[in-house]
């Protein structure tokens, strides 16, 4: 992986946007102070998710019960939202390619098709049910608390949908991801004796797709587990450089931050070029802007800190947002993802009819031209005084993208330092939970209180 972040810098844009270099220098002096408090925080118990690199133990487990359970079912359905549930879809898409459930199974090797289900929208869980054969199913249900709202409304219909179908035998379609302790899917999991995995407590949801709430529903379709925590392992070991250029994830984070902070730049853009990667901007969305939004910095004083990330992808977004990232306001930086080897190419033929205004394009690749856009809209960018960087992949193999999720993880926890907020916990989600239970008549919880009158106008 290479971060190319040279059009951040002002000599590199148009002479007047984009950060100035005693700005870079003020990041390159701070950096040994960053990098202590996160050695520090590491030791006081955050940070817990550098350990996910390390799981020999739960990786075994996970390939054994995958090896039984994987090629005995037509269809995997994963019951989570937000952490539960983003992470595993971004890493399907990236290692399997988004039509992986539209293949047969013999395209498929066997390999069951997978369904997260990651909304509680009535008809997305309806029309799945209709589709699926309860029968050959494999229900996965993730909540690191086990008292997700969301999750456990969806394990009820779903639960139901299995015994209807098969009775007592239910609870051999079931595997619970949860706290090894409490809440209500580990009291469920002891009572009926429906296999569980643990969700490690120093984790939280949104870092834990290369725990076993990422590894187990992975590995059922084949995907190389062992593989992608080499590649998170290799994020960490470059994380230890002891010179900022050296420590591609806590520059980046250093970057975002100057960016936001110093050059008004408050919207974080990330355009992988790749389809595979689509899905993997919903995942950096939460990871950033739960991770970064916050009311209190860790002295309790009033900041509202945090940048709005934003997922677009090329080349689809050059015909809607590039308008607005080249002629908007400057408050936007881009980060382009590229990969050098997305595994194949399609040339583009040529044709005895073709008018003189295309005949530029046989003799080419849609990999070729995709790569001449990217390189078009990042220059195109620069000249028009626009920040962006480029994160450059080899290709989209399980190393490569554990080295990317572990890249991202690592710069948030960074960017909770040059913030100076905590990256971990989640305040700002607490009120509506506790409003949403009242509502619902969830014990404990008072009514809520009436809704104001919504402003409306009828044409």
């Amino acid at each position: 992986m290479r971060l190319d972040y040279s059009r951040m810098q002002q000599d590199q844009l148009d002479g007047d946007h984009g950060l100035r270099p005693e700005v870079i220098d003020r990041l390159t002096r701070r950096y040994s102070e960053v990098q202590a408090e996160v050695a520090t925080r590491r030791e006081g118990g955050e940070y817990g998710f550098y350990a996910l690199a390390d799981q020999t133990e739960t990786v075994a487990q996970i390939e054994t019960f995958a090896e039984g359970l994987g090629q005995a079912h037509e269809d995997v359905i994963v019951l989570g939202i937000g952490g539960s549930a983003l992470g595993t879809k971004a890493l399907l898409s990236a290692l399997r390619g988004p039509g992986w459930n539209e293949w047969d199974d013999e395209a498929r090797e066997y390999y069951p098709r997978l369904h997260v289900l990651d909304n509680i929208d009535p008809s997305i869980v309806h029309n799945l049910l209709q589709r699926v054969d309860p029968r050959r199913a494999l229900v996965n249900v993730i909540s690191k608390s086990g008292n997700t709202a969301e999750t456990l409304a969806q394990y009820l219909v779903v639960r139901d949908w299995l015994e209807d179908a098969l009775g007592e035998a239910a609870v051999r379609h079931l595997v619970f991801t949860t706290d090894p302790e409490s809440g209500a899917l580990r009291e469920i999991a002891t009572r009926e004796s429906i296999a569980t995995l643990d969700v490690p407590p120093s984790v939280g949801g949104r870092f834990s797709v290369l725990s076993p709430v990422g590894l187990l529903p992975l590995a059922l379709v084949g995907i190389d587990i062992g593989a992608l925590l080499s590649g998170a392992a290799q994020a960490i070991s470059q994380a230890a450089g002891a010179e900022l250029k050296h420590n591609p994830a806590a520059l980046f984070a250093g970057l975002m931050w100057a960016a936001d902070t110093t050059a008004g730049s408050r919207i974080q853009v990330l355009m992988p070029y790749s389809d595979r990667l689509r899905e993997f901007g919903a995942w950096y969305c939460q990871l950033w802007a739960e991770s970064l939004g916050k009311r209190l910095d860790r002295q309790s004083a009033v900041v509202h800190a945090g940048p709005t990330p934003l997922a677009a992808v090329g080349a689809t977004d050059q015909h809607s947002l590039v308008q607005l990232l080249m002629e908007g306001p400057y408050d936007k930086v881009v980060s382009f993802m590229t990969v050098d080897d997305p595994g194949c190419d399609v040339p583009i033929p040529d044709s005895p009819d073709l008018p003189e205004a295309a005949a530029y394009l046989p003799g080419h690749t849609l990999g070729g031209l995709l790569d001449a856009e990217y390189q078009a809209t990042a220059r195109a960018l620069a000249e028009a005084g626009r920040m962006n960087l480029t994160l450059n992949l080899p290709d989209l193999a399980p190393a490569t993208v554990g080295e990317l999720v572990m890249f991202f993880q690592l710069a948030v926890g960074y960017a909770g330092v040059w913030y100076g907020v905590d990256p971990f916990d989640q305040p700002g989600v607490e009120l509506g939970k506790r409003l949403t239970f009242a509502a619902m008549g969830r014990p404990g919880y008072d009514t809520a209180p009436p809704a104001r009158e919504p402003a409306s106008m009828e044409s």
